[in-house]
């Protein structure tokens, strides 16, 4: 007899917990809007440490070797591009993501 109580109650417990349509979903918080926002401000503050670094390391380099200086310089704009690209990739994804 308690077996098929159990059974029952096993049979029973989906129905019982189901959703309705007639209900409407509330409006829920915009977390694409807020981690975007994070994302952002964690691409710039890497950006601006990697930069800082780059450009730190290539005026150590030019101290210790002005006549390499063409292409320390060219290294570092070439790395300054690079590390600029991930904030303005990050941009674009947040600027096509958000609505």
């Amino acid at each position: 007899m308690i077996l098929f109580a159990l059974l029952a109650l096993a049979f029973l417990a989906p129905a019982a917990f189901a959703q309705t349509g007639a209900i409407p979903a509330a409006e829920g918080t915009n977390w694409v809007a807020i981690t975007s926002g994070f994302a952002m401000a964690i691409a710039s503050a890497a950006c601006g440490m990697a930069q800082a670094r780059a450009t730190s390391s290539a005026c150590e380099g030019l101290a210790r070797n002005p006549g390499a200086a063409a292409p320390i310089r060219f290294a570092l704009l070439l790395a300054l591009v690079l590390i600029e690209s991930m904030a303005l990739y990050t941009f674009a994804i947040i600027f096509a993501k958000v609505k």
